[in-house]
């Protein structure tokens, strides 16, 4: 059987703050938003997605985001975000996130991005280049 690093060989573990919570006393909806951010560009980096890119050049921007609020997650606790790709278009694909929490030892959270590649001298989408498409492909969960 399989864990759930093994099924996210990419992932990142996430110490929850304090002030991650709000009045209701758990981790506050936009906060995932961070920790999706956190995981995404962990991601990016481990791929070296970051060194191929420079302010002027082509690179990700984020053109929308999904949540899916499984559980109620509270301090304390570690997470870890699990990412995976799908959907590789020539221009776009998604990042999917898995979150998992270790007090509860069960997925609390799941949400995507629609990653798009983006020209930042042109204001123009931009298509994938490789290496980045090859290591897309990579981590990728649909069929091949």
């Amino acid at each position: 059987m399989q864990t759930f690093k093994d099924q996210h060989p990419i992932h990142t573990d996430i110490t929850v703050a304090w002030a991650d919570m709000d009045a209701l006393q758990h981790v506050n909806n936009v906060v995932y938003l961070r920790y999706f951010e956190i995981a995404r560009i962990d991601f990016l980096n481990k791929i070296n997605l970051f060194d191929t890119i420079s302010p002027n050049g082509v690179g990700p921007v984020i053109s929308e985001n999904n949540i899916r609020y499984k559980r109620p997650v509270t301090f304390p606790d570690t997470l870890t975000v699990g990412v995976t790709i799908s959907d590789i278009k020539t221009d776009r694909f998604n990042m999917n996130y898995t979150v998992y929490s270790h007090a509860q030892k069960a997925i609390t959270t799941t949400g995507t991005s629609k990653v798009v590649m983006f020209d930042f001298e042109t204001g123009q989408k931009a298509l994938i280049a490789e290496p980045l498409l090859s290591a897309l492909v990579s981590y990728s969960q649909d069929e091949q």
